[in-house]
């Protein structure tokens, strides 16, 4: 098996999908591994680090798209990247078809296996590949929130940080999931008064009883349209921080909400990758990071994790790293018919939708991975 690891080309993104360690995991099990010069950088990897560890160095993407068995990535095939996917062949990443139908059109018409990290599934960890990302930008709404309060940067000038003799910062949480409890969990202990607002009432007593020390500044509501106008009305921050497996995020905020809130309040939408949770929503790049709607700063970065590269790589790698093995041991479509949770991760095969989310999106029914292998 030749796994191929190319640069990744998204504005912003300084992750790679293999660390030197799990890729000499796939060497020592007698695997190719081919890696792009100059793709782990951004992490702190040189070209001779993956040499030691008995990868091959690609001068070009174009070397690694072209001879790859399968194709291992960090975020979604950029469109100029289009033309490099080869017809038939597999690809393991964040995909996030379900706000790209240029790119899953692609990999329908070019039949390609595309697995997608955020579909695949656990029964002991719902999204194993998926949460530690989630983790990591649950964290780093709350940082990027707490900057853009600053009014040096567009914000009402508050300290997200509570200060004594001053009001704490109002912090609102919609989505009780891996992000929106690191969200809470920061914005709590920097010492804001947190709403964390779900659909699920177990979640959030769970969340609640885990906090318990903190009932003060935290407050747990049921999520409907009501609760949500009103609890992002006065907030200083609101983090949308919904997840909808290969589907597009519910609206929780319409244009005329956000039109209510207060002048330099910071929504941060976590969920961009997926289309995003806000109305008013439009992804944007750590290059020029936020936009202004009714005087309402909007931060929405569609690849938060790519800022900390030495964390997340690290994070993402040790989570794929056993389905890669896998991979190498049984081949990819064994792997997948082995294993009905990595099966899940399957978004595109043989010209189908496979995912329901995805085949919603594209007007058709899916065909179940299961079914398309018979």
């Amino acid at each position: 098996m030749l796994f191929g690891i190319p640069a990744e080309t998204k504005i912003g993104e300084h992750r790679v999908a293999l660390t030197p360690e799990s890729a000499r995991e796939l060497t020592s099990r007698n695997q190719t591994v081919l890696i792009q010069s100059g793709a782990g950088d951004g992490s702190g990897y040189s070209d001779d680090s993956y040499r030691k560890s008995g990868c091959q160095i690609a001068k070009t993407a174009d070397e690694v798209w072209g001879t790859a068995d399968l194709i291992v990535k960090v975020k979604e095939p950029q469109p100029y990247e289009y033309d490099l996917i080869r017809e038939d062949s597999a690809l393991f990443t964040f995909l996030h078809l379900a706000a790209d139908v240029p790119l899953a059109n692609t990999l329908l018409n070019k039949s390609v296996l595309g697995i997608a990290y955020e579909t695949v599934t656990h029964p002991s960890t719902r999204f194993p590949i998926l949460a530690p990302m989630s983790a990591i930008a649950g964290q780093l709404a709350v940082h990027a929130a707490g900057h853009h309060l600053q009014r040096a940067h567009g914000g009402l000038g508050k300290l997200i940080s509570r200060i004594q003799g001053a009001p704490a910062a109002d912090v609102v949480v919609i989505g009780a999931g891996t992000v929106g409890q690191n969200s809470a969990q920061l914005a709590l202990a920097n010492g804001a008064t947190v709403t964390l607002i779900d659909v699920a009432q177990d979640r959030l007593d769970q969340f609640a009883s885990d906090h318990s020390e903190l009932a003060g500044t935290l407050k747990t509501v049921i999520s409907t349209p009501e609760t949500v106008e009103e609890s992002a009305k006065n907030a200083d921050v609101v983090i949308g921080a919904v997840y909808s497996p290969g589907r597009r995020p519910p609206v929780l905020l319409k244009e005329d909400q956000v039109q209510k809130m207060q002048q330099g309040a910071v929504l941060v939408d976590v969920a961009v990758d997926q289309g995003g949770c806000f109305e008013t929503t439009h992804a944007t790049t750590y290059e020029d990071p936020t936009y202004n709607v009714h005087g309402v700063v909007h931060y929405a970065v569609a690849n938060m994790p790519g800022a900390v590269p030495k964390t997340a790589t690290a994070a993402l790698s040790n989570a794929t790293l056993p389905y890669l093995i896998r991979i190498a041991e049984q081949g990819i479509v064994e792997a997948l018919k082995n294993d009905e949770g990595f099966a899940s991760g399957v978004n595109t095969y043989k010209g189908t939708p496979t995912d329901p989310g995805l085949a919603a999106i594209m007007g058709t029914k899916p065909t179940p991975f299961a079914e398309a292998i018979a």
